[in-house]
């Protein structure tokens, strides 16, 4: 199962939930990687922000590198969670097919305890809690998605 983690810039959400779901698919056959659909960040390491909340938790992203979401990546994965609605318009105005459309949800769909359509917040002009709020999010969504396809 190789899945793609998709946020705006991918140097907040998107790659703290690449080190998160690798951390906790050790020992699965899930692949993970991840990817902004803007080019904004391209070539960048995470936020320091980022990092640091990550390695916190024991989860290194420090040495990720940013990079754009392409027409391809609908061949090269199975599943595409994108963190808010913006980034799920952006990745479906991509899409060839209905094969590429069913490939792509909103992460925290795929938490119960979560209201269908909630979307992952955008920590970049936040506080540091802003940071820790968002890992415990992705950190559900990426528990489920082992228990789910792992």
């Amino acid at each position: 199962m190789k899945i793609l983690m998709v946020c705006l810039g991918n140097i907040c959400r998107s790659p703290m939930a690449e080190g998160i779901l690798r951390k906790h698919a050790q020992g699965t056959d899930i692949e993970v990687d991840s990817a902004g659909t803007s080019a904004y960040h391209v070539g960048e390491n995470p936020d320091p922000r980022a990092v640091l909340t990550a390695r916190k938790h024991e989860v290194r992203i420090d040495k990720l590198v940013g990079r754009q979401f392409s027409v391809e990546d609908f061949d090269n994965f199975d599943r595409i969670y994108v963190m808010d609605d913006s980034n799920r318009k952006n990745v479906l105005q991509l899409a060839r097919d209905e094969h590429d459309v069913s490939k792509v949800s909103l992460l925290l769909n795929e938490v119960d305890e979560f209201p269908k359509g909630m979307e992952v917040p955008d920590p970049y002009y936040g506080g540091d809690r802003g940071f820790e709020d968002v890992y415990q999010m992705i950190t559900k969504a990426a528990l489920a998605i082992v228990q789910k396809h792992g």
